[in-house]
């Protein structure tokens, strides 16, 4: 009874860190793309789906070690978000209000890292983490490209509750966010390596307890 209540404290844990992206998305991806800031926000909205997408996705890797989990995790992660997108839809927001961040070709990525290198975990952390942080801003690019104008939303749907410094503003780029893909990307591609270990780490911490 013990093993099976743990196992299913296991798959637990796993909706809820499926649920926290999807509420990072949301938190990272309303305002972000309705201002004139949209191009220079990205960087952050792309290293915070980065890193919430490679220590979930990892940690379900590595627990169940079956090549192919990683890419079911960003697919439970991408329906919560265009579930939450159409809620919103249905309150008369705009339909890119929230952009749903491809997540999928990253995992997948992911997943032949961890398939290609033998299920080892090393490689995984190194590989796995380095090719999620320079492909999810590429692949996310595709989403800013497509919404409707930053600037022009932002001052269609105001909110009355929106603080002075998110007050749309005349674009002002600074010389580092030139490309926001770049930045995200390198950035990413360090971070996503430190995330990917967090990840194996959990699974330790998991099997550990679960042994307990």
């Amino acid at each position: 009874l013990m093993v099976w209540l743990r196992r299913c404290t296991h798959y637990l844990f796993i909706i809820v860190v499926a649920v926290n992206g999807t509420l990072l998305t949301i938190n990272a991806g309303d305002y972000i793309f309705y201002t004139d800031w949209a191009r220079t926000s990205f960087v952050v909205f792309s290293i915070s789906q980065t890193l919430m997408l490679t220590v979930g996705a990892v940690y379900y890797l590595t627990f169940t070690g079956v090549p192919g989990t990683a890419t079911y995790y960003a697919l439970i992660i991408t329906v919560y978000t265009w579930v939450a997108k159409g809620a919103w839809y249905s309150l008369g927001y705009p339909y890119d209000f929230i952009v749903t961040p491809v997540w999928l070709p990253s995992a997948m990525l992911l997943d032949l890292a961890y398939w290609a290198t033998k299920r080892n975990k090393h490689s995984l952390i190194l590989f796995g983490g380095v090719l999620v942080g320079m492909s999810l801003p590429l692949f996310n690019m595709v989403n800013l490209l497509t919404v409707a104008d930053p600037l022009e939303t932002a001052f269609k749907y105001p909110r009355p509750t929106l603080p002075p410094y998110m007050t749309p503003i005349e674009p002002q780029v600074g010389k580092f966010y030139n490309s926001p893909v770049a930045l995200g990307a390198g950035a990413g591609a360090v971070l996503a390596v430190t995330m990917a270990a967090l990840g194996c780490k959990l699974t330790t911490w998991t099997y550990r307890w679960m042994a307990a």
